[in-house]
């Protein structure tokens, strides 16, 4: 596990600039009440790790990166995370086995809560992930306001119950 520093450095695509093209930036509903999260993003490419830390960082929430579902299991056994952001096509241990993983050693209480994501798109995929253990499910490329929808989500429940939004 480790952690990417994104404040020195934009994503390298060209084609994308946060700051001129992300009009979802703009138009969010953020919470009024912001309660931080312990975010594990576990991600294995580099470049969706960049990005996504930035993106994290926008809404004031900040990760750690595992690259593998091993990572992720040696992580949570280190220190307490809110919630995982899980990929699901992983080196060593895919998402998917990293999830029953979590489900059968953590009470459904005591365990992060699990968001898939993924490019897989199908309503079967959906259903797979669910069916693991998962949480919730947003898709690549990731629509940041379903994103942060799932993290409200956890939010509410971390704060047992109160409205964040």
């Amino acid at each position: 596990m480790w952690r990417i520093s994104t404040q020195e450095s934009e994503p390298e695509n060209k084609g994308y600039n946060p700051k001129h093209n992300d009009h979802t930036m703009q138009t969010l509903p953020l919470a009024k009440e912001h309660i931080p999260l312990r975010i594990l993003l576990a991600e294995d490419n580099r470049v969706n790790q960049k990005f996504a830390l930035l993106m994290l960082r926008k809404f004031g929430y900040q990760a750690d990166v595992a690259i593998n579902g091993v990572q992720v299991l040696q992580a949570l056994h280190h220190q307490p995370y809110d919630v995982v952001l899980m990929d699901i096509e992983m080196p060593e241990m895919d998402g998917l086995t990293a999830t029953r993983h979590i489900c059968q050693t953590w009470s459904a209480g005591d365990r992060p809560r699990i968001i898939a994501l993924t490019a897989y798109a199908l309503q079967e995929d959906r259903e797979k992930c669910l069916a693991a253990g998962m949480d919730d499910y947003v898709t690549k490329p990731i629509c940041w306001s379903e994103l942060i929808k799932a993290l409200q989500k956890v939010a509410h429940i971390k704060s047992g119950g109160i409205v964040v939004v």
